[in-house]
């Protein structure tokens, strides 16, 4: 198996540093095969770098637009039209750096996919464990190739400050794409669109 990694800007601002030891270990240092000193026809050679470069993609991790922050409220926070009361806010949540390694395998790839963020209590916040909705999915075109929506558990403190989080989903796996026309999304799922009441 070949696995390749790469990480992002100003992760350590978010002191995770269990989170940078696994985006370390996942280094691939790996050249020989690509150099090949061992010699061969030219076609032959350019045939193994050409696979190498393609086994050697890892897509980056990007945020649909409207899934980098995530405001939960109350029961009764929003009226029926949709309006919300800020002094409902439960909490605010935002994501601030991502990052990920690849793995190949037999016919399939595995993307680790891990996101940074925090979260900042709200005027109706308790004491206690609250769920972020984070969802990863892989597009290729309108071909969706992997979804999955994360309930994870972050503590607050009423009074408190922010609470920082790092999460992560280590089994992003679907088959191994013919090319490089795909892409990897993390964001906060805000649920499926309230549909307008029709009028007669």
């Amino acid at each position: 198996m070949q696995s390749v990694s790469f990480g992002v800007r100003n992760l350590g601002k978010f002191a995770a540093a269990g989170f940078m030891l696994f985006a370390a270990g996942c280094q691939s240092s790996d050249t020989a095969g690509v150099l090949n000193l061992g010699g061969g026809s030219a076609q032959a050679e350019q045939k193994k770098v050409g696979i190498e470069e393609l086994r050697a993609f890892c897509p980056r991790v990007q945020l649909r637009d409207g899934t980098a922050y995530y405001d939960s409220y109350t029961k009764d926070g929003k009226d029926k039209d949709g309006n919300a009361d800020p002094t409902k806010i439960v909490y605010q949540a935002s994501i601030g750096d991502m990052t990920r390694s690849c793995t190949y395998g037999a016919g399939t790839m595995t993307v680790n996919v891990a996101v940074a963020g925090r979260v900042v209590p709200g005027p109706a916040a308790k004491d206690g464990s609250v769920n972020l909705p984070i969802r990863i999915a892989v597009m290729r075109g309108d071909e969706v190739l992997y979804s999955q929506l994360h309930q994870y558990p972050v503590s607050i403190t009423a009074l408190g400050g922010a609470s920082q989080f790092v999460f992560n989903d280590p089994n992003v796996t679907f088959p191994t794409p013919p090319d490089t026309k795909f892409v990897v999304y993390a964001g906060f799922d805000q649920g499926p669109e309230k549909k307008p009441k029709q009028t007669n």
